[in-house]
């Protein structure tokens, strides 16, 4: 979602894998825009009833992880094109410091009061942009470092935070609520605290120094990306069957939906390594899929080069004409909620063609910035 630089046709799949993550975002949005179930159940403890609305729910986890692994990616790839151009690392820092500012901004005046339509102004709110923002500003500090140090102090901080997490405070004291839920806890504030988001797209920016230089081939990316995966999530297991450290939502059996279904504000250890390993897998897939079948993959290409336009976008579109007219809002279930998706992809991918071609053209400061 960084949006720079433009990633080259060789690294594709990175299009693409973003295009996933905004349209299951999409899926997230219109379940909450459509889906009557919301009427009934807290986001921050979800109890789902029926397999067909925890997978409504559940496709959507991969996104957070997603977005902050992606960004991580593509702040790395940003800061090692331009100092193989010779730019300086402060001027480099700068510019992906800027960006980072501008995520947040972006946050505060145009996401958080696009959800009621733009009904009312809500600045005193942060979330999952303006966190992949100050995660920019941060991993700025580490670009430098050797790639398996990155994945390491990414490692190490998701391991660490579920410590921070017994941290008592007072959330009705305005300075101790805003420090801790913009990086430890999550409440009203700020869902997606910092430190462990920030934790994967350091791992993100390690990652990326795999498959964008090391593995020259598709097949090492692939091979070397299973293998990676394999290992997260195979680590999240052995965390979540523990029972203990790293676990926050308590389940039933193995396998079973409670089992899947740990917290995601704030994430656990578990929710962590879990989509760690499952967005490594699904960026294997993507490049498994485009060596046989590109043409399929043309839908996610779309929106995946636009990712912060159509996230931005959807949220208003539907906050506009769903949420301030009350047409259909939360009237329907899982069936409202697909319908719900299809239309606004009518609408969105035609936008998006046309905004990257607007984005390709222009020299506005603001524009390319989005």
């Amino acid at each position: 979602m960084t949006g720079i630089p433009e990633v080259k046709q060789r690294f594709l799949f990175i299009d693409q894998f973003r295009g996933l993550i905004v349209i299951l975002m999409l899926v997230d949005h219109a379940s909450y825009y459509f889906n009557s179930i919301w009427k009934q159940i807290d986001p921050l403890d979800p109890l789902f009833d029926t397999w067909g609305q925890f997978t409504l729910r559940y496709v959507s986890y991969l996104c957070a992880p997603g977005f902050l692994m992606m960004a991580g990616a593509m702040v790395w790839w940003s800061y090692n094109q331009r100092i193989s151009k010779g730019i300086a690392p402060w001027t480099i820092r700068w510019q992906l410091i800027q960006r980072g500012l501008f995520l947040i901004l972006i946050q505060i005046t145009w996401v958080n009061s696009s959800w009621g339509g733009f009904s009312e102004f809500k600045p005193n709110h942060i979330g999952i942009i303006a966190c992949i923002g100050i995660s920019m500003i941060l991993l700025t500090l580490i670009m430098q470092l050797n790639w398996l140090v990155r994945i390491f102090i990414g490692l190490l901080i998701l391991a660490i935070h579920p410590l921070l997490l017994n941290i008592g405070y007072n959330p009705e004291i305005t300075f101790e609520r805003v420090l801790m839920q913009t990086f430890i806890d999550a409440g009203d504030f700020n869902k997606y605290p910092v430190i462990p988001w920030f934790a994967l797209a350091v791992i993100g920016s390690g990652m990326a120094t795999g498959w964008l230089q090391i593995w020259k081939t598709d097949k090492q990316r692939i091979l070397m990306s299973l293998g990676i995966a394999s290992a997260a999530i195979l680590l999240a297991i052995v965390v979540r069957m523990g029972r203990g450290y790293g676990n926050i939502f308590p389940f039933s059996d193995f396998g079973s939906y409670s089992f899947l279904f740990d917290q995601k504000y704030p994430p656990s250890l578990y929710h962590s390594l879990w989509f760690f390993g499952f967005v490594v897998l699904g960026v294997a897939g993507f490049i498994a899929i485009g060596k046989v079948a590109p043409k399929i993959l043309v839908i996610f290409s779309i929106p995946g080069k636009v990712p912060l336009f159509f996230y931005g976008m959807h949220i208003a579109i539907m906050g506009v004409f769903i949420k301030r007219t009350g047409l259909f809002y939360r009237d329907g279930e899982v069936l409202a909620s697909l319908i719900g998706v299809a239309v606004m992809l009518i609408i969105m991918l035609p936008l998006c063609k046309w905004f990257y071609g607007v984005k390709l053209r222009s020299k506005n400061y603001f524009i390319r910035m989005i």
